[in-house]
């Protein structure tokens, strides 16, 4: 039997262009993109015809079984990657996270092992929740083993937050080793005395979640972290901006040539902080996450990031949490667990709201939830495009195909979903991993184990571009020493 596959008749888009082209998969790569293209002898063919076919989707924000304020959340690497699959995502980068006391290559070796049953292609960045020698040579191993993004936790104080003595350490070891840097944006003691201040004053309820975390905070800690990396010279990624502050801090800053790059969630983007008000308290729970939700004065600057390349990545910081689990917190907002789900309507949600509306085209959107991110994170052009010897990470769009969004027939583990009742048109048709048919017509395919773990090289062009950079801004000797020429 042919191992080969003809996705016939579609417009291909890339993030680059459009084109009407046929599609030639063999085994698990892309072999040919032309048209009308001959399929070999016992080929499988897909009618792709009305329909785009897109490179699968990457989230580079995902949080599968993480362990997280004394509970776990729901989607494992099953779970949470074939509900991906039926959302045309194809690939997720994930979050080792040591506890603080722990090494790096403990919780490396901990959490491949949890993605060991991933159906869909998998890869980790690595958290630096501590600083001592031990974890500035363990970089290096995380690195070889292929690892090369690192988070850093600006809040969560008391357990995972690091301060800035721990920013530029591990800020400067990234930069020597070629990797990039992640923030979690926000003032962690800032965050943690509003927190108190808004429980003492009566208010213990989800209400009281985005009081304590208001956009001040978030803009504070990104525009430090870039102004960080700027002096360190090392490239800086912040995820989930959420607001204007911190958006502004980022346009300034690539504004001035830094090499920095934000990173919105979908969640953001049409969800506003209106929910926390809600009067049923596990609807206004299951919306806790943080950054929180904002006002649509918030929103619509996001969109307006997006237009002008502030914000280059669309994700969903996916870690959800079930309704008992979010009542853990139902006396005291600061004990409800962060976080909600989007991995399975991502891209739905934003072809239905962006390119639906005239706010993306149809090569922006790939850019947005794929190739942008598979640039950033040294994954292209394994992926993130269609091209011969690509992986066949493919998605047969159907852009009239309409669906509602609803907890009850959602592929994520959970009891919840944020866009719950929202129509969408704009669908994946067909998905496939690697040459596999994952999702068609709405019948799910998981297979256990068959995801593999992407290995990625560290960023040399990234390293070139900073070494060039400090050296044309290096002070000449008249500059040093204060004279005239």
């Amino acid at each position: 039997m042919s191992d080969a596959t003809l996705i016939r008749g579609g417009t291909v888009v890339t993030a680059e262009d459009e084109r009407r082209a046929d599609v030639l998969v063999v085994g698990e790569t892309i072999a040919a993109v032309g048209e009308d293209l001959d399929a070999p002898a016992g080929a499988a063919t897909i009618d792709a015809g009305g329909a785009y076919v897109m490179p699968g989707g990457i989230d580079p924000h995902t949080h599968m079984e993480l362990p997280f304020m004394g509970t776990v959340a729901s989607d494992d690497f099953l779970s949470g990657t074939a509900a991906a699959a039926a959302g045309g995502t194809t690939s997720i980068v994930d979050f080792a996270i040591p506890a603080p006391d722990q090494g790096m290559l403990e919780a490396l070796g901990i959490w491949r092992e949890r993605a060991a049953k991933a159906t869909a292609d998998y890869a980790f960045h690595m958290a630096v929740t501590s600083w001592s020698d031990r974890i500035r040579e363990e970089m290096a191993e995380v690195v070889a083993a292929g690892v090369t993004s690192f988070k850093h936790f600006m809040a969560y104080k008391g357990a995972i937050m690091v301060d800035d003595g721990v920013l530029v350490e591990s800020f400067g070891r990234v930069r020597d080793l070629g990797g990039i840097c992640l923030v979690h944006a926000e003032h962690g003691d800032l965050v943690a005395h509003l927190q108190q201040s808004t429980f003492d004053a009566g208010i213990v309820g989800p209400e009281g979640h985005p009081l304590s975390r208001p956009p001040e905070v978030e803009g504070e800690a990104a525009n430090r972290a870039l102004r960080i990396a700027e002096v360190i010279g090392v490239p800086l990624y912040v995820v989930h901006t959420s607001c204007s502050d911190a958006m502004d801090a980022i346009a300034r800053a690539r504004s001035e040539g830094q090499r920095c790059f934000g990173e919105a969630l979908i969640q953001h983007l049409v969800v506003d902080e209106s929910v926390y008000r809600d009067r049923d308290w596990d609807r206004a729970a299951h919306h806790v996450m943080s950054p929180p939700f904002r006002t649509p004065e918030h929103q619509e600057a996001l969109w307006n990031g997006i237009a002008d390349g502030t914000i280059s990545v669309i994700g969903t910081d996916h870690c959800v949490f079930t309704t008992e689990q979010k009542r853990m917190g139902r006396d005291d907002f600061r004990s409800i667990p962060n976080g909600t789900g989007g991995i399975e309507d991502r891209m739905s949600v934003l072809w239905h709201h962006g390119v639906g509306t005239g706010r993306l085209t149809p090569s922006e959107f790939v850019g947005l939830t794929s190739t942008n991110a598979a640039r950033i994170y040294n994954l292209h052009p394994r992926k993130g495009t269609i091209r011969p010897g690509a992986d066949a990470d493919l998605v047969v769009w159907d852009p009239q195909r309409t669906r509602t969004i609803s907890a009850r027939t959602q592929h994520q583990r959970n009891d919840f979903n944020v866009f719950e009742g929202m129509t969408v048109v704009g669908n994946p048709a067909v998905v496939l991993s690697r040459g596999t048919v994952l999702f068609q017509d709405g019948d799910l395919r998981p297979v256990e184990g068959r995801g593999r773990f992407l290995a990625r090289a560290p960023f040399a062009d990234h390293a070139k571009a900073f070494a060039r950079r400090r050296e044309l801004h290096r002070p000449t000797a008249v500059e040093r020493t204060g004279g005239s020429s």
